[in-house]
């Protein structure tokens, strides 16, 4: 059950892959999610129930909302669990439709699974300072950290309703281990490598051109790309360009502080593929992704990546092969200047990033989480289980 399936995110895209995936092997499978109506379809082994949510739904992003009004979908919800009979349900987030899930599964004596996709309590977090930019630090800072520690005790609490827990870094799968002391499995993510192939580059000119794709939002960071472009000037370099892919609040202001910048807006399918194909380098400033699909994207596309020490992201890099993972600010800058002014290393760096790519398919992806949802089922009398190092072992018992 997800909160967000067709947005533009790499939660949504996840949940997408995992129906397809469930259709092509022919799995039973119940996806039920938000949608523009209420809908109920069968496709082969795959059953699908869309839920519209209510004219009071509340904006939590550009394109995704919270329904307050979500307990009145219990009943159909419940009917259409009954009449598949999960082994498990899958909950993605802690949002309108997980909450229902979660009920639902609680009535049901259905156990829960579920994995972590968005770091909520971050995002709160900097949104909070975005928009009290105006105020003292001194002041929001502390309360920023308040909404930050709140939020994530509340999700933590949520998540530790789960039987078997996923998430997509190992530094979330220890937080979520030692918060909740649920056994907790990394769930990483495939990547399309036609769409995002070398062979789609199309551009002419040699100049050097940066790169970033993602929502425009004060989470990821995305002020951090005018500061590059002032260090890079600073520094004495002119001949190149940033390119910023997606939408967002801060869209306006990227817009009128980045000279050498051009804000594509949202770009899909091939389009997008060209436009990775055609960057030099990835620049991903973000300290709050789970995970970062962007980089494995740019990865398959061939060009090299750097990102901060913070989130999932920096466990997608390997420092000197495929990109580089920035300490500080500063650092930061310096990796680029360095890729700008080294062909060859771009080249390398490229090679190996695609290569890499070519065994993190979605189809692997998901063999894994069914193993996990292996795990959440009883298991036979006499059969303890002993966890450890992120995985269940079953144990006989010892006479």
């Amino acid at each position: 059950m997800a909160d967000s399936f067709h947005e533009i995110n790499g939660a949504a895209r996840t949940c997408r892959e995992l129906q397809a995936y469930a259709s092509r092997k022919q799995l039973p499978f119940l996806s039920i999610h938000g949608g523009e109506k209420t809908s109920f379809t069968v496709n082969g082994s795959v059953q699908v129930l869309e839920l519209e949510r209510s004219k009071l739904s509340i904006p939590v992003d550009a394109d995704l909302k919270f329904d307050p009004l979500f307990y009145k979908q219990r009943e159909l919800v419940e009917e259409k669990l009954r009449e598949f009979q999960p082994d498990l349900v899958h909950l993605t987030s802690p949002g309108d439709i997980g909450i229902l899930g979660a009920i639902a599964a609680d009535d049901l004596k259905v156990p829960l699974v579920l994995s972590w996709h968005t770091n909520l309590h971050e995002f709160a977090a900097r949104r909070f300072a975005k928009v009290f930019r105006w105020a003292p630090s001194g002041l929001v800072q502390p309360l920023a950290q308040k909404i930050e520690d709140l939020i994530l005790g509340r999700v933590v609490w949520f998540f530790g309703r789960g039987k078997v827990l996923m998430a997509p870094s190992p530094e979330l799968v220890e937080l979520l281990e030692s918060r909740t002391g649920r056994p907790t499995l990394y769930m990483g993510r495939g990547v399309d490598t036609k769409t995002f192939s070398p062979e789609q580059r199309d551009r002419e000119d040699d100049v050097f051109t940066i790169g970033y794709v993602g929502r425009l939002m004060p989470e990821k960071n995305v002020r951090f790309l005018a500061k590059l472009e002032q260090e890079l000037e600073k520094a004495g370099h002119t001949d190149f360009r940033i390119v910023m892919v997606g939408d967002g609040m801060e869209k306006a202001w990227l817009g009128k502080n980045i000279k050498r910048g051009r804000l594509t807006g949202i770009l899909l399918g091939d389009d997008l593929g060209r436009e990775y194909a055609n960057f030099d380098a990835f620049a991903f400033p973000s300290r709050t992704d789970t995970f970062g699909q962007v980089i494995q994207e740019a990865h398959s596309s061939g060009v090299p990546t750097v990102v901060t020490n913070h989130g999932g992201p920096q466990f997608l890099v390997e420092p000197g092969k495929t990109g580089f993972v920035a300490q500080s600010d500063e650092e930061f800058v310096e990796h680029i200047i360095r890729l700008k002014g080294d062909p060859e290393l771009r080249e390398r760096m490229g090679q190996e990033s695609r290569r890499q790519c070519y065994i993190k398919c979605w189809d692997r992806t998901f063999v894994e989480t069914y193993k996990a949802y292996e795990l959440s089922k009883p298991l036979p009398p006499g059969m303890p289980t002993a966890y450890k190092a992120g995985e269940l072992v079953p144990q006989p018992v010892q006479d």
